[in-house]
């Protein structure tokens, strides 16, 4: 059994020839499922430009999902900092730890949200990458201004979230809980883990290191559906692998249709075994291992599967796994 809180990553992934508006209505049945199952916090991803992935602003969907459940926490995984003046975040994710109390929490990221060069730009009117310095000065900025001009009450709880040592060390430095993307970038997790906790310092945010690690899974009853419903992301990660960031996401059938070459298989298989893919007993194992290894307080999972039927499936088989509850923190 998982003795660990469970969490939950959606992605909102768009079905190829199928409606943003499908995929909305979708992120609602799902937050209320997930609310149902005793899923600890749901957070939402911020992306742009990208046929596979909707563009949904994580505060909206926050909202949104605030008000159609009872329990679960809700928030960004995460809202990106380089996109956001710093005093929108604080009003925004303050009005809603407001309006929510204790039920919100507020995801920072550095990246663009998009492979789409003309769209990062856009979204920061014109300006270039992000440097090391302006992130960490945007980051700052917008917990003080939580503290200082967000006077509604309750606040959202923070995190920052890192797939590298550097993102590490700056959760360490402000003091911040870290959700690491181990399900993005799995050969960073365990020296950036490290990194975290030998340079934690204690802030108002966090008194104690504390670490969430998001891992993709993807849970059904034989190993063969598991593979069968991992066949669409297995598409969009090697079109990745390619420079490609404009191939939508395909069915479990066109998937099963495609032609991988042998480097991209062996991509696949590398990155696979970073994972918790297959049964529910595998599944189980694999999470096990993950948190044992990386002394983690909490998982998220980020399940991309086609129909949300399957996904709500694979949620479903993983919480039979853990050790009840895994209800939120009140």
């Amino acid at each position: 059994m998982i003795d660990l809180p469970l969490s939950a990553l959606e992605v909102a992934m768009v079905q190829n020839g199928t409606r943003a508006v499908d995929t909305l209505r979708d992120t609602t049945e799902f937050a209320r499922r997930l609310d149902a199952l005793g899923y600890r916090r749901l957070w939402y991803a911020e992306h742009h430009h990208s046929p596979a992935i909707g563009a949904f602003p994580p505060v909206v969907l926050t909202a949104h999902a605030a008000a159609s459940t009872r329990a679960i926490r809700l928030g960004s995984g995460g809202v990106l900092a380089p996109n956001h003046a710093p005093i929108m975040l604080a009003e925004q994710f303050g009005t809603l730890a407001a309006l929510h109390p204790g039920r919100i929490d507020l995801g920072i990221g550095r990246g663009p949200g998009t492979f789409h060069e003309p769209t990062a730009r856009a979204l920061r009117r014109g300006a270039g990458p992000t440097t090391d310095e302006e992130y960490r000065d945007d980051v700052a900025a917008t917990l003080r201004l939580l503290l200082d001009e967000v006077a509604l009450g309750p606040l959202p709880e923070p995190w920052l979230l890192s797939s590298s040592t550097a993102g590490a060390a700056l959760a360490a430095e402000l003091g911040l809980p870290i959700a690491f993307a181990h399900h993005i970038r799995p050969d960073n997790t365990l020296a950036a883990l490290d990194h975290y906790r030998a340079h934690f310092s204690p802030s108002r945010w966090c008194e104690h290191p504390r670490v969430l690690v998001c891992v993709e899974t993807v849970c059904a009853e034989t190993p063969q559906e598991a593979a069968r419903l991992a066949g669409p992301m297995n598409v969009i990660k090697a079109s990745l692998l390619k420079g490609e960031s404009d191939t939508p996401f395909p069915s479990p059938e066109e998937a099963a249709r495609h032609q991988f070459t042998a480097q991209e298989e062996g991509a696949l298989a590398a990155f696979l075994a970073h994972q918790a893919h297959g049964t529910p007993e595998m599944v189980l194992r694999r999470l096990t291992e993950l948190a044992a290894a990386t002394a983690a307080d909490e998982l998220m999972l980020v399940t991309p599967i086609y129909a949300v039927a399957d996904r709500l499936r694979s949620y479903e088989l993983v919480q039979q796994c853990s050790v009840p509850p895994t209800s939120p923190q009140r």
